[in-house]
């Protein structure tokens, strides 16, 4: 399956809209950032490691360093493009550009909390079947790289319809998915107003590398 679909995607909307919501294809800022404020909630202490798993143009990090909160937090991404701009932008933050199916990632270190957001919303051209094994797959590398919390949005099956670019999964089958292969401690929200919902997937003393 080739994921490299989506990366060119968000590459488009970057070199089409540059460094704002629209440029990692999100409707508004506002909206945009409810989803960083989400993603940054999952975990209830002020100091902590961060990785941030499709980093884009790093605007998670504005929202740290402009709230002045005490994260020590790397960014990653599958595209050069982006990983390049966070360098410039960032020159004090470090920053990784790496295939975490297809790559080595034994210099990664486990991170608190490990974060996806919008990494599965779009499909593209992809398949509902292409996208959930890629999305599977992802999902297990990225919980093997937290020490407390995997947080991740999808977009959400309780709508007036389904956009076929989307990724829509059904509570029922993300529930069994992380109870089967990731963990059967996690909270899902759907109460923030999008059409989407965001999981937060604990990792227990038992879970722990």
């Amino acid at each position: 399956m080739n994921h490299n679909i989506i990366i060119n995607h968000y590459e488009k909307c970057f070199e089409r809209y540059g460094d704002c919501a629209k440029g990692v294809d999100w409707p508004n800022e506002e909206d945009a950032l409810k989803r960083y404020r989400l993603m940054l909630s999952a975990i209830s202490q002020d100091k902590y490691t961060l990785l941030d798993i499709g980093c884009g143009t790093g605007k998670l990090l504005e929202l740290i360093k402009q709230q002045k909160y005490p994260i020590q937090y790397t960014g990653l991404d599958l595209s050069n493009l982006f990983v390049d701009h966070c360098k410039k932008k960032f020159p004090s933050n470090s920053f990784i550009q790496v295939d975490l199916l297809k790559d080595d990632t034994t210099h990664i270190h486990p991170h608190d909390l490990v974060v996806m957001n919008g990494v599965f919303t779009e499909k593209c051209e992809l398949t509902q079947k292409q996208m959930t094994v890629y999305f599977q797959a992802l999902l297990k590398k990225a919980f093997h790289l937290t020490k407390q919390v995997l947080a991740f949005n999808v977009m959400s099956k309780l709508v007036d319809w389904e956009r076929e670019d989307l990724f829509h999964v059904s509570f029922d089958t993300l529930s069994k998915f992380l109870r089967d292969n990731l963990s059967r401690h996690f909270i899902i929200r759907h109460d923030y107003g999008l059409y989407e919902y965001t999981v937060y997937v604990y990792k227990t003393a038992n879970e722990k590398n």
